[in-house]
């Protein structure tokens, strides 16, 4: 159920609407910008739309959340539960997720150039057409993403796990892949201009280049 703000001249509107304006309060979490709630109870709220730019969420479990269209630019996420989220244009650029859980979470359109991903682990999420540029992603798994018409340019993915992910018409100029895992992964129509592929590996990876 959406949360909803009455106003006292008797105006009801869903609180995502009114958040500017009325800052709403979850489990003791006051969600605004540069908000601290680490370890924050979010599980299934509807959070869609908000302002939440540099906010301290380490720890906050998300799980089940709806965060599309939500301003998380710059945000402490790092080690956060975000499973299943829906995160339809979210944005988080240059945002810290290191070690967080976005397993099976719809991100198609997600804004996150400059991310610090590092150890996160984004396995079964949808991100087609997330921008990404810039990215960290040491030792991250992305195991059966979906990263069709990503762009990962002059992104960092050393130790990546990307096994099974497709990445059909990605933008990996100059990414660096070195020892990452690309078996199985699909790169059909990919841009890999200048990307390093030293040590990774490629069983089953369809148009990786096998001869780098």
């Amino acid at each position: 159920m959406k949360s909803i703000v009455t106003l006292i001249l008797g105006l009801t509107l869903p609180a995502s609407h009114l958040a500017d304006e009325f800052p709403i309060t979850i489990n003791g979490c006051l969600l605004a910008p540069d908000t601290v709630c680490p370890g924050a109870d979010l599980r299934n709220a509807d959070l869609s739309n908000l302002d939440l730019r540099g906010a301290d969420l380490s720890q906050a479990d998300f799980s089940g959340a709806n965060l599309s269209h939500t301003n998380l630019q710059g945000a402490n996420l790092n080690g956060a539960r975000l499973q299943q989220i829906t995160g339809l244009r979210l944005n988080l650029t240059r945002a810290s997720v290191r070690g967080a859980d976005f397993q099976r979470a719809s991100l198609k359109g997600m804004q996150g150039s400059y991310l610090f991903a590092q150890g996160a682990d984004f396995s079964g999420s949808d991100l087609a057409g997330a921008n990404l540029d810039f990215s960290r992603f040491s030792g991250a798994r992305l195991v059966n993403a979906n990263l069709t018409a990503a762009s990962i340019e002059i992104a960092w993915l050393p130790k990546a796990d990307l096994n099974g992910a497709t990445l059909i018409g990605a933008n990996l100029q100059e990414a660096k892949l070195g020892a990452a895992n690309l078996a199985n992964a699909d790169l059909t129509n990919a841009r890999i201009h200048y990307a390093t592929f030293e040590g990774t590996y490629m069983e089953g990876c369809q148009a990786c280049p096998f001869d780098w």
